[in-house]
């Protein structure tokens, strides 16, 4: 009897899913990875596979990766240390070339590998071969008003949606690294590291995504930052944009909120912030009822 109450719950469990496979066929969904999952091989490797089943019944998705871990294990090897200002980081010369190699080399090409063993179709988009992304040097706005340089980091302005139209439209999963080719090449430096949160917006708004999916380390957002438990299920643009003003939402979840609102203002109907360790995490919020997370909508 047992085995039966487990066989019924999968169907059940299929039967939902159902509505939603229908619902989503054909959709583009961006999915940002980043956190320590990456550092994880065994919940890399699940992660990837749930993706892998989302192209399977006929979902369009689109990764896009980051690799600050990786990328401060390689400045730390190189006697360099990371500098973040508003939770990005800073990017001088040397910064770039070994967050181009190790974003490129190591993180893609391992994202690509592992879902190629898994029976998809996924192609490496970056700045080392086909890049889909181009940026403009970026400024943050400092407390007096003044500008505060990042150095060589870049701000989206254009995503070649025709190539990554025609790789997903063929059943192809583009995963792109975030170092854009420079618009306007500065100091002989053609290229721009690029938050991979705030490209993984951009690439969301201008494919006119169905959906924006942010896994990270954290459940969601919390409304309390004292209280570990006040994770909220949904919140509007609006909002956000108060828990912002109030500082309730700070520096290492900024670039993950802007980039669900980039999203958002674009057309993008729902964003999701989601703990990424958890076993399925992204199936579960793309097919089940209860979902899990925080969904971001307009209003």
């Amino acid at each position: 009897m047992r085995a039966m109450h487990f066989a019924i719950e999968k169907a059940q469990a299929l039967i939902e899913a159902h509505r939603y496979i229908r619902t989503f066929r054909d959709k583009v969904v961006v999915v940002k990875v980043g956190g320590s999952i990456q550092d994880d091989d065994a919940r890399m490797t699940a992660l990837l596979t749930d993706v892998s089943f989302m192209s399977a019944v006929g979902m369009r998705p689109i990764i896009v990766h980051g690799g600050g871990k990786s990328i401060t294990r390689a400045m730390n090897d190189a006697g360099l240390k990371a500098r973040f200002i508003q939770g990005r980081r800073y990017t001088d010369r040397e910064t770039l070339e070994i967050a181009e190699r190790v974003l490129v080399n190591e993180v893609n090409k391992g994202i690509v590998d592992t879902l190629n063993t898994t029976g998809s179709y996924a192609l490496g988009l970056h700045s080392l071969g086909s890049c889909v992304l181009f940026a403009e040097r970026m400024y943050l706005n400092g407390d007096g008003g003044d500008k505060v340089d990042l150095g060589y980091v870049g701000d989206v302005r254009e995503v070649n949606t025709v190539l990554l139209e025609a790789l997903t439209e063929d059943g192809f999963i583009p995963v792109i690294a975030p170092v854009a080719m420079a618009r306007n090449a500065s100091d002989g430096v053609a290229k721009l590291n690029v938050n991979a949160d705030t490209a993984a917006g951009h690439v969301a708004a201008a494919m006119k995504a169905e959906k924006l999916v942010v896994l990270s380390d954290t459940h969601g957002i919390r409304i309390n930052p004292e209280d570990p438990e006040s994770y909220v299920s949904s919140l509007t643009s609006g909002e956000i944009d108060g828990l912002v003003r109030s500082g309730v939402i700070g520096e290492g979840m900024l670039p993950k909120v802007e980039a669900c609102l980039i999203a958002l203002q674009r057309g993008v109907p729902k964003a999701h912030i989601i703990d990424g360790r958890i076993e399925h995490s992204l199936l579960l919020e793309i097919y089940t009822d209860a979902g899990i997370g925080t969904q971001i909508v307009m209003g």
